[in-house]
């Protein structure tokens, strides 16, 4: 409508020039001269580019209607005039006025930045012509991008300003007002289902108690498409081939603040498969194929079920070298019977083969290293899974912000590809020196010098310092993931390690510790592997006349000097899909070490240490983790030493309760640890409402139970100490910090509770 008004005026503007023109001068006439009048702005000289007439031309009717029309087609010109003096053509323009500047205020939803590109590329931007239409067009648009956002009470204002030199300034003025409720759904034409039920299915619903952070209740256009095909997925996954909506009908109460929406809706018959056959070119066996079937015989009919069902086929046939395979459904549906005869049609296709793999990116690190991750070869068949997974691989060696792969087809041929991975570099190494707090270490100072991509070799390199209240270590360590071709690695290190122990909420007793390891990983697959380490230490421990019974008995019993040669080892299954912050997948690991026959130390320890992460939605993940471990001695120990026990209680195992500060106690009524703990933890992960899409922060609703016990004798379910709150971890540029609020269940009089927990700067 508002382009064939502007149409309009410029014909009715066109119409009143060749008025104007006829008016003084019908006849023909020689043009000796051309004077242009009124311009302000703009040139002459970009006056006579657009005049299609000329000095020494016959000037007719007919040329004065073109010269009209081509000045007004400029967009420069509001009124354009055409006069005669003489032999002289005078042309009299009324220029449009330019713009000095545009703003826009009162947008949140919408940026500012953005809307001022897209005005840009409409021709409403500073220092160009302004026109009235377009402004008007704007407005439009404005309001149908809220309208998409569920705000229906939008008001946009605009106001044009004239100023001096013929120019304006235009002020967008927004009121966005608030986003429209959804006050009422209705279902009508359910027999099947209940309302709760399909309403179950929807995103959007009316307002409870969880609104304020979910905005379910918001009404959206967008999201009620998305809702209806929900529900269409639903019934046709039940087996109502024919379901149907009807009709939707939204209204809107009249203040524009609240939504009701009515779904009218036919489910039809429910229908069930009949005979399911496999049929065109097989280029792999059927046998490998059947599998993959996820609806069979005798089954109700569900369209997930069968869309799972193509998707693993030509899964499948990918991963065997037919990368562009087709695999297409064909039902044949019995109206009688109500019946469905499904025909998994296959077309594979050429097989296709990876003609190289590139890198691009990767300017610090060598392409050995990101060879080494790779699990799809060249010259072998294309396998989709195998190149994602090289993807996952790459991102996961931590040297690199971002990792993208592309598969473009080799020019000229038909059955090879190149596949190309681009990289992200980020810093691997770091000289840092640091300051963090906790409630049980205290000050922490630390400064390291690290370099995980030494070289660009992918090799690490570490030195470093750290200190608190009750411990000061320095550590040396050098590890190279491929030791080997075959992806052995092999690293060693060396430490010395100073302990206070009853600064950590620990019975009193002190000890030094020097000592060295060479440690080697074996991968078995792609999710599970093994470690093996050999370890040589010496310890000294030290008392105080605050020590108690224990720690004295022990020394007069094995001495206070130990020197030992270690051995441990462990099996992991890690499926996690990231390692900080995973929201998919798990870590299973199982983990021994013990101290060599003959050594002064004689004991041995186990743990088992279950974690899996189950994602409910895009921003909500279920994590389960449960951690037990049990230890003895042997030899001439005829206990674990009591420096090696487990312990429980903090921000890291039973939170609400102080660090180390649960389980058996000593003579002096001080927590001295045992040699088994049962640790278990239940949590709802999430981001904050106000940064969903921020990877440094995650909250959590959480449930922790454990102890630790003396022995397995004594481990009793009413021992159990239990908590529940809500924490909070932000990977800050100084170190995580880790805060929890809980609230113990079941503690005792001996039990020292702290309901607020924190630390920063200590190892995540």
């Amino acid at each position: 409508m508002e382009v064939s008004l502007h149409r309009l005026r410029l014909a009715l503007l066109c119409v009143l020039g060749l008025l104007s023109f006829t008016a003084q001068a019908f006849e023909s006439f020689h043009v000796n001269d051309i004077r242009v009048e009124g311009l302000q702005r703009i040139s002459p000289g970009t006056v006579f580019n657009f005049l299609p007439v000329q000095v020494g031309d016959t000037f007719s009717q007919y040329e004065s209607e073109r010269t009209i029309r081509t000045l007004f087609k400029s967009g420069y010109f509001k009124n354009v005039r055409l006069e005669r003096d003489g032999d002289v053509l005078v042309v009299v323009v009324t220029e449009r006025p330019a713009i000095a500047d545009i703003k826009i205020q009162g947008n949140e939803d919408l940026e500012t930045e953005p809307l001022l590109d897209s005005l840009k590329d409409i021709g409403l931007a500073k220092g160009r012509v302004f026109d009235r239409s377009l402004l008007d067009k704007v407005e439009l648009e404005l309001e149908r991008q809220y309208y998409s956002r569920g705000k229906y009470g939008v008001k946009i204002e605009t106001t044009v300003t004239p100023l001096e030199r013929n120019r304006v300034d235009i002020l967008i003025d927004v009121s966005e007002g608030s986003v429209a409720k959804i006050r009422q759904i209705n279902i009508v034409g359910n027999k099947v289902f209940e309302d709760e039920t399909l309403l179950d299915q929807f995103n959007q619903s009316t307002p409870n108690w969880l609104s304020f952070y979910t905005k379910d209740d918001q009404y959206s256009k967008q999201e009620l498409a998305a809702d209806l095909e929900t529900l269409r997925s639903f019934y046709q996954d039940r087996g109502y081939i024919k379901f149907a909506i009807n009709s939707t009908q939204v209204s809107i109460t009249p203040d524009k603040k609240d939504i009701y929406i009515t779904i009218n809706i036919s489910e039809g018959e429910q229908y069930k498969v009949r005979e399911v056959r496999l049929s065109g070119e097989l280029a792999v066996a059927p046998e490998k194929l059947y599998p993959d079937f996820q609806i069979d015989a005798g089954d109700v009919f569900s369209r997930k079920r069968v869309t799972d069902t193509v998707t693993r086929i030509s899964n499948t046939l990918g991963n065997e070298g037919y990368a562009f395979a087709n695999v297409n459904t064909v039902p044949d549906v019995d109206e009688k019977t109500r019946e469905v005869d499904l025909t998994f049609f296959v077309d594979p296709g050429k097989r296709v083969y990876v003609r190289r793999i590139n890198y691009a990116g990767n300017s610090k690190t060598r392409d050995q290293v990101l060879r080494q991750e790779m699990r799809q070869m060249e010259g072998g068949w294309f396998s989709a899974e195998k190149v994602e997974r090289s993807r996952t691989r790459l991102q996961r060696l931590g040297f690199f912000e971002q990792v993208n792969v592309e598969t473009p087809a080799v020019p000229g041929a038909t059955d090879q590809v190149d596949v190309n991975y681009s990289v992200t570099e980020q810093p691997s190494g770091s000289i840092s020196v640091g300051v963090g707090f906790s409630q049980t270490s205290g000050i922490i100072l630390n400064g390291s010098i690290s370099q995980d991509n030494f070289l660009g070799t992918g090799r690490s390199v570490s030195v470093a310092v750290n200190n608190s209240s009750y411990s000061s270590v320095y550590s040396f360590s050098y590890n190279n993931p491929y030791y080997t071709v075959d992806g052995i690695s092999r690293g060693y290190g060396a430490f010395y390690r100073s302990t206070n122990a009853n600064r950590a909420n620990i019975t009193y007793y002190s000890t030094d510790t020097f000592g060295g390891n060479v440690t080697y990983g074996f991968p078995i697959d792609e999710f599970n592997s093994f470690q093996f380490s050999l370890l040589a230490d010496s310890l000294k421990l030290r008392t105080s006349q605050l020590s108690s019974q224990q720690v004295f008995d022990f020394i007069d019993q094995y001495g206070n000097e130990f020197q030992s040669l270690g051995l441990s080892a462990s099996f992991a299954h890690d499926t996690r899909n990231r390692r900080i912050f995973p929201s998919d997948g798990g870590v299973r690991r199982v983990s021994a070490e013990t101290k060599v026959p003959g050594s002064k130390l004689e004991f041995y320890k186990l743990s088992l240490s279950l974690q899996q992460f189950i994602p409910l939605t895009r921003l909500f993940v279920f994590e389960l983790k449960s951690d037990i471990g049990y230890g003895d001695g042997f030899g001439k120990f005829s206990e674990m030493p009591f420096f090696e026990n487990f312990f429980a209680g903090g921000v890291r195992s039973v939170r609400g309760y102080q660090d180390n500060s649960l389980g058996p106690r000593d003579s002096r009524n001080l927590p001295i640890g045992g040699n088994f703990r049962t640790i278990g933890t239940a949590q709802l992960l999430f981001p904050p409402p106000f940064l969903t899409e921020s990877n440094a922060v995650r909250l959590s609703l959480f449930y922790d139970v454990g102890n630790v016990f003396a022995g397995t004798n004594d481990w009793s379910a009413n021992e159990l100490r239990m908590s529940a709150g809500i924490g909070a971890t932000w990977l800050s540029p100084v170190g995580p910090l880790t805060v929890s609020i809980a609230q113990p269940f079941n503690d005792q009089s001996q039990d020292k509770v702290q309901q607020f927990q924190f630390t920063l700067g200590a190892g995540f």
